[in-house]
């Protein structure tokens, strides 16, 4: 089976202004990577639906909806904090964003493919219940775990998160829920700055110096992801796939490559083979250089789909 490519055009539209890293580009410069290195061809491309109202409302208060809505502008922007901004197409975006995992998982329950690629922006992990932080308007990946948790019953779900940046969001959301084992490391300090040392029994989040190269960070997965993951045996996998920890990527300081995310991911896709019937949907969360990402994101895809 094909491993699923979902994104939805209102993610192109969501922008931020000409200076702001996170930009529309970002899509472009991952669309372009797989076209010229032929992955395109062998992906099934799909428009997300964007996510309900209901969906939204599982992980996060009707306060920050509303507040969203009503600081929705029509033309301009409107500020949520200085690095995080709407303009009139945020919110269907953010709609769209969150919506795509829920239409990756549908498909994969449904028997349509095994694994799936959400390229969607705007990101989604910083996204806290009640908060828009770290631009990010609503947790894609929170809003479609507790989906899938409610729709399908699961009873363990593992959530990887291997961007430079602490996933905030999602490990508040899901500290405590022993249906959750989450995975992750990141660079501390660094936005936003909020590392809890012991944030929960399912949290496995590790935080690490700057300039931590790819044998450390292997060696994170290897000794302090894998054995917590292969005893938890997770029916599905889900990954917020930040790629901003390449070491050309000037928003972070590890020192990671394009082998590494592939070599993390071939881990994961071994582990679902083994517990999850293969199933594994990744989301888009950071990488701002646009060769590294592309680069980044090209190897991830081709290791999701056994190429």
């Amino acid at each position: 089976m094909q491993t699923l490519y979902i994104t939805h055009p209102e993610c192109r539209l969501h922008e931020m202004g000409a200076w702001h890293p996170e930009s529309p580009f970002r899509l472009d410069a991952i669309s372009d990577q797989l076209i010229s290195s032929g992955l395109q061809a062998l992906l099934d491309e799909r428009e997300a639906v964007p996510a309900q109202e209901a969906d939204i409302l599982r992980v996060h208060t009707p306060s920050l909806l509303a507040g969203l809505r009503r600081l929705s502008p029509v033309q301009g922007y409107a500020e949520i904090d200085p690095d995080t901004l709407m303009n009139p197409h945020t919110l269907a975006a953010a709609f769209a964003a969150a919506g795509a995992g829920i239409t990756a998982v549908d498909a994969v329950m449904d028997g349509q493919a095994s694994t799936a690629f959400c390229a969607v922006r705007p990101p989604g992990h910083h996204a806290r219940p009640g908060q828009a932080m770290g631009f990010c308007f609503f947790n894609n990946l929170a809003v479609t775990a507790a989906y899938t948790l409610e729709k399908y019953g699961f009873k363990r779900i593992a959530i990887i998160d291997f961007d430079v940046h602490h996933g905030n969001g999602t490990e508040e959301m899901f500290a405590g829920d022993s249906r959750i084992l989450m995975c992750s490391f990141f660079q501390h300090p660094l936005f936003p700055n909020v590392y809890a040392e012991n944030p929960g029994p399912n949290m496995v989040n590790v935080a690490v110096p700057p300039h931590s190269d790819s044998a450390a960070l292997r060696d994170i997965v290897e000794s302090r992801w894998m054995p917590r993951l292969e005893a938890f045996e997770p029916e599905f996998v889900f990954v917020s796939a930040g790629f901003d920890g390449h070491r050309d990527d000037m928003l972070g300081q590890l020192d990671m490559t394009e082998a590494d995310y592939a070599w993390i991911t071939e881990k994961l896709v071994d582990l679902a083979d083994r517990s999850a019937q293969g199933r594994i949907v990744s989301f888009l969360e950071g990488g701002y250089d646009l060769s590294a990402l592309g680069r980044s994101v090209a190897a991830h895809i081709k290791a999701l789909a056994k190429l």
